[in-house]
């Protein structure tokens, strides 16, 4: 069946075309689109039975969505299991007792909204508010609201992912791909066409280049997975480029098993044989490109014989995939979190940029697509910043490995947040609010140092759907969210906008809409003017539009209305910048410094950042420390998805935990079995900067030296307090992931790619949460040293490096000042450096 024929076969009036709430039975069914929390990226029509006590009782894929045609992922089927779970937060809670001690009293949402308002209203007072730190997790149902939250009522511009060095997630490859061409860029399996693969002007891609990403399992940044699938049926073929063999490996034309933190020089080799091959465009480069003639150069001598020495990939399957890529009429890159989990983020994002703009696979059908969010909806409107005072940005931390990194990301860095909690300079954070964010668990690198930072904030408020890990350690007021068929708010990550319609409740839990009207009319009546969800919904669809884009016209109820959702005819244009569609002026060309698509990038150069793709080696890794091999012989990498969770969510359900009951190891069998490990043993995974256990599972498909570990678990089944929180230090792979270890221009991190050794775990030994909350973790870092660990500091120290300098000079002069006891870590980097580094005694 080809998808006109699915198109007709599907009974409409059985789904009721044209309605978005009807009664069937007993039922009421509300047809909206799911997203979080909990889920995933994307928004998927859904059709939601709610019985008549308000509960949801069943979820179903609506058929008539064109995004997925009725199919769901099993986390999706499972939402009547989460949504109703009795492990969800019913009530605000207020702590009864010292942190970590999981003692809370039931308080009302006036209650603690008070105490929340005159907190912030005193520390705006006495301590400015930038001293507010604003948290919040992976961007989903939270991207555009809690950011305006933070800037227009707490009127903080220190709005970030807490520990998350780098920006390591998206960020980099949005930033690389509007450098490159202005625009974001994602593979074209007709996502942006309402009638889908039926519509005339899709072709599908002759291949695609699945890189970094395992999309059936992530489904992530807003790709459904299955839609590879769906072109692979209409004849697409694939090529991998992962460590691991996944199902799309398995069915690959080519499987480039890369050594993890190596793509940059794989890149690169690929555009040496495309160009030294003369498999290039001529037409798309001499009519719309700039800085070809640099590109030819500098992959001059990084052919696919020096990358295989790299990256573990023969040479004949670098050349070959090359070639099937840039022979092909058409040809897209889809990929994935892989890119900025390594120091050559920035490096590898130019090089499959590049290879898209080498070929001309730009724009045109089947190849990548230059995007925007639905109607031009930028979520730069709902940060915010047009309303927050000028002055504040001032207090913006930015400062991350001793480089400004503002002029790059618009939020703060999460490495700058840490160094000024840990030495109380530029100034000393008085209030960290996380919401949907769970750093302790998922995205805090180094959670030790996350843990012990996080303390030293005078006071947090966590708004979440359960108990986390982090709220237990931290919180001083925990806020019940409520999920997503109990919320109104609308979806414009890429196309089309979609709707989310409240269907049911859950106790006193409220949207994060609604728990951001509430304050943000008690903290700043005046940037606060919407009476409902609905409302503010609205403002969002329609208030503003970048000039040049499709205006939405509109209301939310419009949205509902119409089924849900609504393509915008900018997306599916092909050949954007021909068409003058692109740029401000309404000229052709690309929204670039040079109008044209940048192979070399003036935008890397005025970040200081190399304008031409790059390769750097792994900080810790065979090549850079062959010293440690003997005693860490293994390559590990982590991060890879699975069906049953998302980062940290998820981890409650009995469903998910039937499937998927432990955290997994991935381990080739041969070198388990010279290590004594047999499949299901708990195993010590180690680094010279911590240690987690988990469950090893043998799978040929990985190489022998290397290692795949999984992240973000913990047990909710275990005893919420300290030591235990919830077991989330015990396999948390986060012990061994360094803060300060970026790439340049601060933007990458290194945590895909480290040195370490894996062996069997003995009853008895001492876990980690113990390790942490008792001892202080493992001690490999230095509080106030903005670097990951000792080595890196007394590298630093003895090489004379500025930043560490300027550090030691902070230290100073906190010592002077005679500071509070939690101002005071920054001593610490000051007494160290003088008893390792020589010449810095006089600092």
């Amino acid at each position: 069946m080809d998808y006109q024929e699915f198109l007709d076969s599907v009974d409409r009036e059985a789904y009721h075309e044209g309605e978005w709430r009807w009664q069937e039975g007993e039922y009421t069914v509300t047809r909206t689109n799911h997203w979080s929390p909990p889920g995933c990226h994307n928004g998927c029509g859904v059709l939601l039975y709610v019985d008549q006590e308000g509960r949801l009782a069943r979820i179903e894929g609506d058929p008539l969505s064109p995004f997925n045609n009725g199919k769901l992922c099993m986390r999706c089927l499972d939402m009547v299991e989460a949504v109703n779970h009795p492990d969800r937060l019913k009530y605000p809670l207020r702590r009864a007792g010292k942190r970590g001690e999981n003692r809370w009293e039931r308080i009302t949402w006036d209650e603690a909204y008070d105490e929340i308002v005159e907190r912030v209203n005193t520390v705006k007072r006495d301590f400015g508010s930038h001293t507010i730190l604003f948290v919040h997790g992976t961007g989903r149902n939270i991207g555009w609201q809690l950011p305006l939250f933070a800037s227009t009522a707490l009127e903080t511009p220190n709005v970030c992912n807490f520990g998350f060095t780098g920006f390591a997630c998206y960020l980099p490859r949005m930033i690389g791909a509007s450098a490159k061409m202005g625009e974001m860029t994602i593979a074209d399996v007709s996502e942006t066409h309402e009638m889908r693969y039926a519509d005339p002007s899709f072709r599908r891609p002759d291949v695609i280049m699945v890189w970094g990403n395992e999309p059936l399992k992530a489904n992530a940044d807003g790709f459904l997975g299955h839609w590879i699938v769906e072109c692979m049926q209409m004849g697409t073929q694939i090529i991998s480029i992962d460590p691991r063999l996944t199902w799309l490996g398995a069915k690959a034309a080519y499987w480039l098993q890369v050594r993890p933190g190596t793509d940059g020089a794989l890149g690169i080799a690929m555009l040496n044989t495309v160009i030294n091959e003369d498999m290039v465009d001529h037409e798309f480069i001499d009519s719309w490109c700039y800085g070809y003639e640099q590109l030819v150069e500098s992959v001059q001598g990084k052919d696919a014989d020096w990358a295989a020495e790299i990256c573990g990939v023969p040479a004949d399957d670098i050349r070959g995939a090359a070639r099937l890529y840039a022979t092909a009429e058409s040809a897209s890159i889809q990929w994935g979190l892989a890119f900025e989990q390594q120091l050559s983020a920035l490096g590898v994002t130019a090089a499959a940029c590049d290879l898209m703009g080498v070929t001309g696979n730009i724009d045109n059908p089947g190849g990548n697509l230059l995007i925007k969010c639905a109607f031009d909806i930028e979520k730069r409107y709902g940060l915010g910043d047009f309303k927050i005072p000028r002055e504040n940005y001032a207090g913006k931390l930015t400062l991350s490995a001793g480089i400004e990194s503002s002029d790059i990301v618009a939020c703060a860095s999460s490495d700058a947040l840490l160094h000024a909690v840990e030495t109380g300079e530029p100034f000393m954070p008085q209030i960290i609010w996380l919401q949907s964010a769970n750093p302790l668990s998922c995205s805090g690198m180094d959670a030790p140092r996350m843990y012990e930072a996080m303390n030293k904030i005078p006071y947090c408020v966590v708004a979440d759907p359960y108990m986390t890990p982090t709220a237990v350690a931290h919180a001083d007021i925990v806020l019940p969210v409520a999920m997503s068929c109990e919320r109104n708010s609308v979806r414009t990550w890429w196309t089309p906008a979609r709707s989310i319609s409240k269907c049911a409740s859950y106790y006193e839990a409220k949207s994060d809409e609604q728990i951001i009207l509430d304050l943000g009319r008690r903290l700043k009546p005046e940037n606060w003017p919407w009476k409902d969800d609905r409302e503010l919904a609205t403002w969002y669809l329609t208030d503003q539009y970048a000039e040049g884009g499709t205006r939405y016209e509109g209301d939310f109820e419009e949205l509902q209305e119409r089924g849900g959702y609504k393509y915008d005819p900018w997306d599916a244009e092909y050949y954007k910048y021909q068409k003058g569609m692109c740029r401000p002026d309404g000229q052709p060309g690309f929204d670039t410094a040079t109008g044209r698509f940048e192979f070399w990038s003036w935008g890397y150069n005025h970040w200081g950042v190399d304008p031409m793709p790059y390769h750097i080696e792994p900080k810790d890794s065979p090549v850079s420390t062959p010293e440690k091999l003997a005693e860490y012989p293994f390559i590990a990498t982590s991060g890879g998805r699975s069906y049953e969770f998302f980062h940290s969510e998820h981890r409650q359900l009995e469903t998910m935990r039937e499937f998927h009951p432990w955290p997994l190891v991935t381990i080739h069998p041969e070198a388990a079995a010279e290590y004594g490990i047999e499949d299901g043993d708990w195993v010590w995974i180690e680094t010279t900067h911590g240690r987690c256990r988990q469950k090893a599972f043998l799978f040929p498909g990985i190489k022998k030296d290397t290692i795949h570990m999984e992240h973000a678990w913990w047990f909710p089944e275990q005893e919420a307090a300290e030591p235990s929180l919830y077991g989330t230090f015990d396999s948390n792979i986060n012990n061994m992931a360094l803060n300060f270890e970026t790439g340049q221009g601060g933007i990458g991190s290194g945590i895909k790619s480290f040195l370490a050794k894996i062996y069997p775990y003995v009853e008895g030994d001492q876990m980690p949460g113990e390790k942490v909350t008792r001892e202080g973790g493992w001690g490999d870092y230095l509080p106030g040293v903005m670097a990951g660990d000792k080595e890196s500091a007394e590298r630093q120290a003895a090489e004379g490096n500025s930043a560490l300098l300027a550090q030691i000079e902070a230290a100073r002069r906190a010592k002077e000042m005679k500071v509070e006891d939690a101002d005071m870590q920054g001593r610490n980097a000051l007494i160290y450096a003088k008893e390792h580094a020589d010449g810095l005694q006089d600092a």
